[in-house]
């Protein structure tokens, strides 16, 4: 009993604290090496995040965000779904997976919650609408403004407060 109460109180420390670093936009790697003796929630053991933090790391973001694209910086397909967003003058916020500490780890995240392992992978209002093609498929047709427009106001206020990007490492 003593253990199990010892494991979720350290389990639910990890997750308050991800939720501060995440809500302060800072996050950089984390080696959370407080419950290592007792079976680490949050670290594999080369240091980084489970795949089950970097689902819930995942889901906070997209939650969190009315756009969010998870990118490569030297990929045509990304560049194609920003330009996008640019050209409708939506906020969105970047995750450059091939700069990211876990960008591995949150890209095999991706393929897990959405079925494919390509990027970009872009989020609209929560939902998975897919890569670049589809974005600027929507786009055309004229059915993506309207996504955008249905999130929720919190989202919808939230932005990268210069430009229409931003960025997380």
């Amino acid at each position: 009993m003593f253990h199990s109460v010892k494991k979720l109180e350290c389990f639910l420390a990890v997750c308050s604290f991800f939720t501060i670093v995440m809500r302060a936009e800072c996050f950089r790697r984390v080696v959370w090496t407080g419950c290592r003796r007792m079976g680490n929630l949050t670290s594999s053991s080369t240091g980084g995040l489970s795949s089950t933090a970097c689902v819930q790391l995942v889901q906070e973001m997209v939650s969190e965000n009315c756009v969010v694209i998870f990118s490569k910086s030297t990929c045509p397909y990304c560049r194609m779904a920003k330009n996008v967003f640019n050209e409708i003058g939506a906020n969105y916020k970047v995750i450059e997976l091939d700069q990211h500490n876990e960008g591995k780890r949150l890209q095999e995240a991706l393929a897990q919650m959405t079925g494919a392992r390509t990027v970009p992978r872009v989020f609209v209002n929560g939902s998975c609408i897919g890569g670049g093609s589809d974005t600027k498929q929507l786009h055309q047709q004229g059915k993506l403004l309207p996504l955008i427009e249905q999130c929720s106001p919190c989202c919808a206020a939230e932005g990268s407060g210069s430009g229409h990007f931003e960025s997380s490492k």
